[in-house]
C-alpha cells in the first residue's frame, strides 16, 4: 500500500477550498498504527486502473475535536444569555485512492443533533483542473471554507452566517447548512509567478442542487457559484465571488442573487479578512401564498453585510483578534447589527486553545440596541 499524506500538499499555498483538517493526540497514534499495519511497497509514477487494483491506496487519517462554550449578555429578555454549552463535536477522515482522487467524510454533532457535513471524492491529478463531487462547502467567501479552530474568533462574521448558507438570510431553519451544499466543483490553480512559484490565479465553478446538505434538489433548477481568486504577492489573496439560485421551502420558492468582494493577508502569524457581500431575493416569510394560488410578496428583497478581522501575533501561543462586523436585514441602515469584538486566543498547545471574547453590539432594529457579550470557549483536538 502506499503512505500518502493528503494534507500537506493537496492545497496551493494561498488558496483553500476546504477546512484545514488536522489530527489530535489520540487520532495521531490511531493514524500511525493504521499506516504502519498497511504494507508499504515501493510505486512507480504509473498508475494501473482496474476494479482489482489493491495499491495506490494511502492510510486513512482520522481526526476529530470539541468545542465547548460559556455565553453572558446582558441584553434585556435573554436572562443572561445560554451559559454553558456544547458548541460542536466534529470526527473526520481522509484518505487517497490511486494517487489521483481524494476523499473525505465529516460528521457532526450538537446536543442531541446528528448529521453529516462532508462527503466527496475530487480527482487531483492536475493543480490547474481538480472536480470534485459530493457535499462540501461552496464557492462562496474565504471565511465560509475556514475550520472553526483558524476562524480566530467565537464564531463566523455574520455575513458568513447570514449569506454563504449557514444560518441563512432568506429565515428558514431547514437551509442552515454550514456553507455546504451538494452537487458538482470544478476547480484549480494555475501561472506560476515569483520566486516561490507561487500560483497568481485560483478558479472554482459549483453547481448544486441549491438546497443544502443532505437534501435533494427541490426545484429542478441548479444553483451556480463561482469564484477568481488572485494571490499578486505571497500570503495575499484577492478574490471575487458570485451566486446565482433559489430555495423552494413549503411550495414557495425564493431566489438567492449573490455577490462578494474578499480579501486576506496571512503570513508570519499575521492575519487579515475583509468581505463584503450583497444579496438579492426575498425571505420565504416575505411571500404568502393567496387563496387564488398567487405569491404576495413583501418586503424589501436584498440585504448586506462586510466585516474586517485583524490578528495580532503576541506570543508564540498568544494571539489576539481584533473584528468590527455589520450585517443589513434589508441592506439599510435601519435595521443594521454591528459587532465590535475583542478575541484573545491562547494556544497552549496544537491541540488545545482557549478563547475569551467580548462583543459589544450595536442593533438599531432591537429594542436594546446597545447591549454587551462576553464568551469564553475551549477547543481540543482529539
Amino acid at each position: 500500500m502506499l503512505a500518502l499524506s493528503c494534507y500537506a500538499d493537496d492545497a496551493v499555498e494561498g488558496f483553500s477550498s476546504d477546512e484545514r483538517l488536522e489530527e489530535g493526540f489520540l487520532t495521531h497514534y490511531v493514524n500511525k498504527a493504521v499506516a504502519s499495519g498497511m504494507d508499504k511497497v515501493a510505486q512507480s509514477d504509473k498508475v494501473e486502473y482496474g476494479r482489482d487494483v489493491t495499491d495506490f491506496v494511502s492510510p486513512p487519517r482520522f481526526g476529530g475535536y470539541f468545542i465547548g462554550k460559556y455565553a453572558y449578555t446582558d441584553q434585556d429578555g435573554k436572562h443572561s444569555g445560554d451559559g454553558f454549552s456544547q458548541r460542536l463535536i466534529r470526527l473526520y477522515v481522509d484518505g487517497r485512492v490511486l494517487k489521483d482522487f481524494a476523499y473525505r467524510i465529516q460528521i457532526q454533532a450538537n446536543n442531541s443533533s446528528f448529521h453529516m457535513k462532508d462527503f466527496y471524492v475530487e480527482w487531483q491529478k492536475y493543480k490547474a483542473l481538480r472536480v470534485k463531487v459530493g457535499q462540501f462547502k461552496r464557492a462562496f467567501g474565504l471565511e465560509n471554507p475556514l475550520s472553526p479552530w483558524d476562524v480566530g474568533t467565537g464564531d463566523y462574521s455574520q455575513l458568513t452566517k447570514k449569506l454563504t448558507g449557514f444560518g441563512d438570510f432568506i429565515g428558514v431553519e431547514a437551509a442552515s447548512n454550514g456553507g455546504r451544499d451538494q452537487g458538482l466543483q470544478v476547480q484549480g490553480d494555475f501561472l506560476p509567478v515569483g520566486d516561490d512559484a507561487r500560483r497568481l490565479l485560483h478558479y472554482q465553478v459549483m453547481v448544486a442542487n441549491g438546497q443544502g446538505t443532505n437534501s435533494s434538489d427541490a426545484d429542478s433548477r441548479k444553483d451556480v457559484l463561482a469564484t477568481l481568486q488572485v494571490q499578486p504577492v505571497k500570503g495575499l489573496c484577492l478574490g471575487v465571488f458570485g451566486w446565482t439560485g433559489s430555495y423552494t421551502y413549503n411550495d414557495v420558492t425564493v431566489n438567492r442573487n449573490r455577490y462578494m468582494f474578499s480579501a486576506k493577508y496571512d503570513r508570519d502569524d499575521w492575519t487579515f479578512r475583509a468581505e463584503y457581500a450583497h444579496s438579492t431575493g426575498h425571505k420565504v416569510s416575505d411571500c404568502k401564498r393567496q387563496d387564488d394560488g398567487t405569491l404576495a410578496v413583501t418586503g424589501a428583497g436584498s440585504a448586506d453585510a462586510w466585516y474586517a478581522t485583524l490578528g495580532v501575533p503576541c506570543t508564540p501561543w498568544f494571539k489576539t483578534y481584533l473584528k468590527y462586523d455589520t450585517y443589513r436585514d434589508d441592506a439599510t441602515w435601519s435595521t443594521a447589527k454591528s459587532i465590535y469584538s475583542v478575541c484573545p486566543n491562547f494556544q497552549l498547545h496544537k491541540n488545545l486553545m482557549f478563547q475569551v471574547q467580548y462583543n459589544y453590539v450595536h442593533d438599531r432594529a432591537s429594542a436594546d440596541k446597545g447591549y454587551s457579550e462576553l464568551w469564553a470557549e475551549a477547543y481540543v483536538r482529539f
